[in-house]
């Protein structure tokens, strides 16, 4: 086992997809020379040359585009969005012809792009710098939408999307792209759990927690907080949000019968909404109670003073948790 950031492990992923697959393309603004805004493709230039490591001009729609064509021609281009709300431009073309062209082509014209978006707050950063566009995509038919949360996954998960035939958004959380942790890299891909499904990170008996990408972490430090206070929270990392890995989600709400969805983006027509409904169909005899979610606000993004009151913290998990379990508010004192 190697100790790598995550940064680091998605640069070591795409390095072990370029090695082993000649038709492995990467291309992004910045991604060449200087090895990208936060350097996770550092030194795949040298190694690979200009052929494979495509320095683009500032214009998403026809990176996005160019990528289309390069899968039409049987590689498989890595494309990087260097902001998540720099991805709007290419909206278009994702939506249109990237999630599209399998399903109308009867199977006859594979799409097997990976766009990667450094993605979500928390960096302290300028306005659309801090998106959490993860909703569009999730309801668009047609494209995998993975997160992860630490470098073993960073690692595995990313060459696990350039191999996969599926057009794949996948969602690298910006604030962790620092944090450190062990990676194995001598295991083989094919011993790996699926990109799809989602890991049960800590067990519990209580409540189940249920999030995805940087905000595993805020529930991790909100369930050992929890523990002091005698309570057992399942945490939950969904690591791909569609499709929804719902029998390992299934099995932990039928344990604990109360469910808390927690995720950074908006409240309204979130991912917490449509993993709520799809609890309560799944699992509605076992709920003791109503499921609660923990999101951001519905307003834009604020500015790097005001994100803290935006984030969800580990006190918003810790009431909401409280809610579902009807004990007495942990931020107002008063019985929920």
């Amino acid at each position: 086992m190697t100790q790598l950031t995550l940064g680091k492990a998605l640069n070591a992923g795409l390095h072990k997809a370029m090695h082993d697959d000649d038709k492995v393309v990467i291309m992004g603004e910045d991604i060449g020379k200087l090895g990208g805004v936060f350097r996770i493709t550092d030194g795949l230039l040298d190694e690979f040359g200009a052929a494979r490591v495509i320095d683009t001009p500032l214009a998403e729609s026809g990176i996005v585009g160019t990528a289309v064509g390069l899968a039409y021609r049987g590689y498989r281009p890595v494309v990087e969005i260097q902001f998540d709300g720099f991805v709007y431009p290419a909206f278009d073309q994702i939506v249109s012809q990237v999630a599209k062209l399998h399903y109308r082509t009867q199977g006859r014209v594979k799409m097997p792009i990976t766009i990667r978006i450094p993605w979500a707050g928390g960096i302290g950063a300028a306005e659309h710098h801090s998106e959490s566009p993860e909703a569009y995509f999730v309801h668009t038919a047609g494209l995998r939408v993975i997160t992860v949360s630490n470098p073993q996954d960073a690692y595995r998960c990313l060459q696990q999307a350039i191999a996969s035939d599926d057009p794949v958004i996948f969602f690298e959380p910006k604030r962790l792209y620092h944090h450190k942790g062990e990676v194995d890299l001598d295991a083989p891909l094919a011993d790996a759990p699926p990109m799809g499904l989602a890991h049960v990170v800590r067990e519990g008996t209580d409540a189940t927690v249920i999030t995805y990408g940087a905000m595993v972490t805020t529930a991790l430090d909100a369930a050992a907080a929890a523990e002091d206070e005698g309570l057992s929270l399942e945490v939950i990392d969904l690591r791909s949000i569609s499709p929804v890995d719902y029998d390992t989600v299934a099995a932990s709400v039928r344990r604990t019968g109360r469910v808390v969805v927690a995720h950074e983006a908006s409240r309204e027509a979130g991912v917490a909404a449509e993993v709520i409904a799809s609890i309560t169909e799944r699992c509605f005899d076992y709920l003791e109670s109503a499921p609660v979610r923990v999101t951001g606000h519905d307003v834009p993004y604020p500015p790097a003073k005001l994100e803290k009151f935006h984030l969800p913290d580990l006190d918003r998990i810790l009431d909401a948790v409280d809610r579902v379990l009807d004990r007495p508010n942990s931020l107002t004192g008063a019985a929920s």
